[in-house]
């Protein structure tokens, strides 16, 4: 059987910076924070006080009173994102084939925020007083499984969890679920709600964070010499995929086709990438090889990008061991020096941004790049501050995860 060509037709996202994708371009664009002092809970004695809040979500501009309290905040953003990629691809479930369509999100942590809520329940009221949503909240595959149930859909349903990676890998196995015709559409894409007291508690004891509490919105800096850490953030992205041909016949709007999915381990170290990238090269390479692209045909990469001193220098130095030349003249920039860091929902954040790069001709920048670190070579173009107009035929997009796991996607223009 001949491998199907495979589209995107619907995005969607809950993010720090904006709850539509229009929005969260048009404020990457303009180099916009979502970074901030923490509100949702007390952090005075932490030595990390900011991060990317989603501040004005409410569940019930989506789903029920009722069916919201049931769903951990993970869960929540994900259905909302859902909503919303669905009805920008105008699909209708009762015109399609229920048991053809699919759907596989991601998430790295899940639903921590119950657990936290619920352990506080079982300490102070006992175990009879745990809630008996406690399971079906916290459950990683909660997210795949509340959106499958919005809308009766029966096709492949599970949950890739691959820590920052995990969004990345769950859009990859959407991608191999159409292209062999096991499925026909698949929603896709990842959650995170990990902004909570122990989730914030333990990226500082890794001491992972940026501590720049008292310039919140400058903390995230993907590549200067003064990065000092990642920001944690929440959020959700949700993309639908489609086999080209019955999109093309359905009159669908085509933001992209995804041609490339590369996944690799690096068999190194459970926090830290392999310092000469090697890791995420060969992913870059598997995604090159299988959209039968040559390295100089790729315009702009979004990079894992997270602020941290070993990431930006490990991918700095994959994408000059895989593009040669060419690293210096394609343009690579970082969401997470506005949105922070949405962990496992931030591949597909990202990969929503590179179709919107691609069907505006605008790449968005890298704020906060004052001085390029020598680690990252001050000679390649990390697109600093200001947005830029170009014509982006080929986007890669990498996520790189705690565990060693790489993942690199690639779009083109239609």
């Amino acid at each position: 059987m001949t491998d199907r060509r495979v589209v995107i037709t619907g995005l969607g996202c809950v993010t720090p910076l904006a709850e539509s994708v229009d929005s969260l371009f048009e404020e990457l664009c303009q180099a916009h924070s979502g970074i901030s002092i923490i509100k949702s809970f007390d952090t005075s004695q932490y030595p990390v006080k900011i991060g990317g809040e989603v501040k004005h979500f409410d569940i019930e501009n989506y789903a029920g009173v009722r069916e919201g309290k049931r769903m951990d905040r993970f869960s929540q953003m994900a259905l909302a994102s859902a909503i919303q990629a669905v009805k920008d691809s105008e699909l209708d479930f009762d015109k399609e084939d229920r048991q053809r369509v699919g759907v596989i999100v991601g998430t790295g942590i899940g639903g921590i925020k119950e657990i936290e809520d619920q352990h506080i329940r079982l300490l102070q009221k006992g175990p009879r007083k745990v809630s008996p949503f406690c399971v079906p909240k916290l459950m990683g595959n909660a997210a795949c499984g509340c959106i499958s149930i919005q809308y009766g859909l029966k096709g492949p349903n599970f949950c890739v969890v691959t820590a920052c990676a995990s969004a990345s890998h769950a859009i990859g196995e959407a991608f191999w679920n159409v292209r062999s015709g096991r499925s026909d559409i698949c929603i896709t894409g990842g959650s995170e709600a990990a902004l909570t007291p122990i989730g914030l508690a333990s990226f500082c004891a890794l001491r992972s964070l940026s501590t720049r509490n008292d310039d919140p919105t400058h903390a995230s800096r993907p590549f200067d010499k003064d990065r000092d850490g990642f920001v944690l953030s929440e959020g959700a992205g949700v993309l639908i995929l489609e086999e080209y041909e019955r999109a093309k016949k359905r009159g669908a709007k085509i933001y992209a086709e995804l041609l490339g999915y590369g996944a690799t381990g690096d068999g190194y170290h459970i926090t830290a990438p392999l310092e000469d990238g090697s890791g995420a090269a060969e992913a870059m390479k598997l995604a090159l090889q299988q959209a039968k692209l040559e390295p100089s045909r790729i315009d702009y990469i979004n990079a894992h990008g997270t602020s941290t001193q070993l990431n930006d220098a490990a991918e700095s130095l994959a994408i000059k061991n895989v593009f040669g030349e060419h690293a210096y003249k394609l343009a690579v920039s970082s969401s997470k020096s506005c949105l922070g860091h949405l962990l496992g929902a931030s591949g597909a954040v990202e990969l929503i941004v590179c179709c919107k790069t691609i069907e505006k001709g605008i790449i968005h920048p890298t704020a906060n790049l004052d001085e390029i670190a020598d680690e990252c070579d001050p000679k390649m173009d990390y697109v600093p501050k200001e947005a830029r107009s170009a014509d982006v035929k080929y986007a890669l997009s990498n996520s790189l995860g705690f565990g060693g796991h790489n993942c690199s996607l690639i779009i083109g223009k239609v």
